[in-house]
């Protein structure tokens, strides 16, 4: 038992079993051994290695103080002399991801220990954290946990040994955009040749050096006269009417849908329901205002800040959104709105 590696493994409330967004707000508690998706990991790491505690914060109680927060939860690793630090996987939840990362990095510069975590790649904590810490890639959800847990296993074994990482694509993990020296079989002349003659004849091939397409996005024109331009408010935190009529989905939505404003000051809270369970929707629920600013805007609109309200929103849900729905649903909002004489947009999040 000596001779084992000692990990600790730091996960959410949701994955450490207190609960869900009810639950988000809870402090930093300390399990010895292995909890919830820890106890997969333990079998992944195999014989060499022992998860000796689970460090369990909720999301919200991190994310809105997360520097001090994350010093604290180290700290709390730390008593444990760990030889290793996981944290997730995360998969697609933004404030979970943040928090993976941020722990690692902190435990990595504090502790001078490896750490490791796994997420999504269009987690927002990828772009934040990518360049500091490995980052294994995952599923969108839990569904592939068992197996993204065996690719974090397989590299966080080559990390504690101090072996060789090998290439993003054969150890699967995320792209660092960091580049380093290596001896190729062959020079770049005739590297660049193959990789032309395999793209030119459809064959597969891999560039040695990607470019991320950036969307070519032009800054909108001021507004002129703000007290004569129509308005627009649109959300991608799940404000749906009760019952959800629209059957609006709670994950990774690929449309959105609108409701009218005509003949109103504000929205009452009862008429309405939150289906996004990234974040807890029940101060909404009780104002739905505070997602879709109604009464506000109508006090700007009748002081003359503003020319007018258009006279509906639009509402889709955000969580877990992958790019390609994202571009779709904006392409359609525009086409909505595109002769309706509406100057600006307000849009809201969670």
């Amino acid at each position: 038992m000596a001779d084992k590696f000692k990990v600790v493994h730091y996960i959410n409330q949701f994955f450490g079993q207190y609960g869900g967004e009810d639950t988000a707000d809870m402090g930093i508690e300390v399990k010895e051994g292995a909890v919830g998706p820890g106890k997969i990991f333990e079998s992944c790491l195999g014989d060499q290695f022992e998860i000796v505690a689970t460090i369990i914060c909720g999301d919200n109680y991190i994310a809105e103080q997360l520097e001090q927060v994350t010093e604290q939860v180290v700290d709390e690793i730390a008593k444990f002399k760990p030889d290793l630090v996981v944290a997730g996987p995360a998969f697609n939840a933004g404030r979970y991801g943040v928090a993976c990362g941020s722990v690692c990095v902190t435990s990595q510069n504090k502790l001078g220990v490896p750490a490791i975590t796994a997420m999504y790649p269009e987690n927002p904590g990828v772009e934040i954290y990518k360049r500091y810490l490995f980052i294994v890639e995952t599923g969108m959800n839990a569904r592939t946990m068992k197996s993204d847990l065996e690719n974090i296993a397989k590299l966080a074994t080559k990390l504690v040994n101090h072996e060789e990482i090998g290439s993003p694509e054969a150890e699967g993990y995320i792209r660092r955009n960091i580049m380093r020296c290596v001896r190729a079989e062959y020079n770049g002349a005739k590297r660049l040749v193959d990789i032309a003659l395999d793209r030119f004849y459809g064959r597969p091939y891999q560039t040695e050096v990607p470019v991320n397409a950036d969307m070519d996005i032009k800054f909108a024109e001021p507004i002129k006269n703000l007290s004569k331009a129509t308005i627009a408010m649109i959300t991608d935190g799940g404000l749906y009417p009760t019952g959800n009529p629209d059957k609006m989905p709670a994950f990774n939505a690929d449309r959105f849908a609108s409701y009218s404003l005509k003949e109103q000051n504000d929205l009452k809270g009862g008429d309405w329901i939150v289906n996004h369970p990234g974040y807890d929707g029940k101060y909404v629920v009780d104002d739905p205002d505070r997602l879709i600013p109604l009464d506000a805007m109508r006090k700007l609109e009748e002081q003359g800040y503003i020319g007018k309200i258009y006279d509906e929103f639009m509402s889709t849900t955000g969580l877990g959104g992958s790019t390609e729905n994202g571009k779709k649903i904006a392409k359609e909002i525009i086409a909505h709105l595109k002769n309706s004489g509406v100057d600006a947009i307000v849009l809201t999040s969670t």
